[in-house]
């Protein structure tokens, strides 16, 4: 009889675990996302920035299960698993099962000040993402327009909250895109005077790389015009800035990149989960006391190896989706399991163009070729050659002119009739 595995999320645990049992005869496999398609998220950022189409880092998950026969793909949203009946509660009913995978990522965590995202969305998806990007082209925009000094120094500037690898990304992108791209296209306005921040609670921006690439990185950001600013909590966000603590940066574009909670499933099982929600597994990768139940990507916190829990990386979920495939494939044949043992391929993050920290195994660079090596590294693990052939034609065509795609600005508002807009309309 074959084994019912269920895997929720189809990011980089969920999708490797399902292709790892694609194809058996003892293995019925159904994966559930809330959306229809696989993300590669550590390009998002340049959705954001108008690098790259969303087209160009997403790929709807049937398209790439399709080979299997035994995958079965639903559109959908789990409320809730019962662990003693082995059923999960979805929006288009129970699902039963004798494995499940739970890979259901995280989401961003605003320290109980949920009212902020209003004003400082994250970059979790791809909704994010054109959102993100309508509001920094919108701001060039307004700026074009007004003539008003004050205002214009406002909507020049852009604070992104959190030091981390995306809050450097996006801007270091901000930066670049404002002295190299946008430049040429403005006539009543000046972008290379464009005002950007990173506000970063701990002492140094890019706190898990070695201190010594930590400045490398901020000396990088200072020259493309990002201030930088540590030691700095943010006590306060609202429509027009944030405030830290008694100073306040009056802004018109504000990015969040600080924190990140796990799934809220987690926390309705009555499982073991740390501080910001992921749940606690076995070093089997397993729940205690569940051995059917596995959680993979950045929803686990796996301790068993460093002490520490691992980093929410690519890397890491890629590895441990194969793992409990291979983990459920040895129960099937009656073998015991493994415990998983994380390879630790290092870690990197780029400012912009020619600029890059590469930090593996105490092998430490920058510049140029730590660039050249995160291009490498990002273009293997793209999901699709065809990914993987446009992504590296965009890239190579915006080296050589400096220039970024397609910049629209694609509102929220969809309604042609029964809209409060009044005038004409072009979209």
């Amino acid at each position: 009889m074959k084994k019912k595995v269920v895997i929720v999320g189809g990011g980089f645990a969920g999708l490797h675990a399902a292709r790892v049992l694609g194809n058996r005869r003892d293995v019925e496999v159904t994966l559930i996302d809330r959306k229809n398609y696989h993300l590669f998220q550590p390009l998002l950022y340049q959705v954001a920035m108008a690098a790259l189409g969303e087209g160009d880092i997403a790929a709807p998950l049937r398209n790439m299960l399709a080979d299997y026969g035994n995958i079965t793909v639903f559109k959908g949203l789990v409320t809730n698993v019962d662990l003693e009946t082995k059923t999960l509660t979805t929006d288009f009913g129970e699902v039963s099962y004798d494995y499940l995978v739970l890979a259901c990522g995280v989401q961003h965590h605003y320290f109980g000040n949920n009212d902020w995202e209003e004003f400082a969305p994250g970059l979790k998806n791809l909704a994010q993402a054109t959102e993100i990007r309508r509001r920094v082209m919108d701001a060039y925009e307004a700026a074009e327009r007004t003539s008003n000094p004050v205002e214009r120094k406002k909507l020049l500037t852009f604070v992104i909250v959190g030091g981390g690898p995306t809050g450097v990304e996006l801007a270091g992108s901000i930066g670049e895109m404002s002295r190299y791209t946008l430049s040429r296209f403005y006539k009543h306005i000046d972008p290379k005077l464009t005002r950007i921040f990173i506000v970063e609670a701990a002492e140094r921006i890019l706190g898990a790389f070695d201190p010594d690439l930590s400045s490398r990185a901020t000396r990088e950001l200072e020259k493309l015009g990002v201030q930088v600013w540590t030691s700095s909590g943010v006590s306060a966000v609202d429509a027009n800035g944030v405030q830290i603590g008694r100073e306040r940066i009056e802004a018109a574009t504000v990015l969040w990149a600080a924190g990140v909670q796990a799934q809220e499933i987690g926390k309705t099982m009555g499982v073991e989960t740390d501080r910001i929600g992921r749940i606690v597994v076995e070093p089997d990768m397993s729940i205690p006391g569940h051995p059917e139940v596995f959680v993979g990507g950045d929803q686990a916190c796996f301790t068993h190896q460093t002490g520490t829990p691992l980093p929410g990386l690519a890397p890491v979920a890629l590895q441990q989706g194969k793992y409990i495939g291979r983990a459920i494939l040895s129960d099937l044949k009656g073998k015991p399991r493994k415990p998983f043992s994380y390879f630790n391929k290092g870690q990197m993050a780029t400012i912009g163009r020619n600029k890059a920290i590469v930090e593996f195994k105490g092998l430490k660079f920058d510049g140029a070729p730590a660039w050249f090596t995160w291009i490498i590294v990002h273009i293997l693990y793209l999901t699709s050659f065809k990914h993987r052939v446009f992504v590296l034609m965009q890239w190579a065509w915006s080296y050589f002119t400096l220039a970024h795609g397609a910049r629209l600005i694609v509102n929220k508002e969809w309604r042609f009739y029964g809209s409060n807009r009044k005038g004409h309309t072009d979209e």
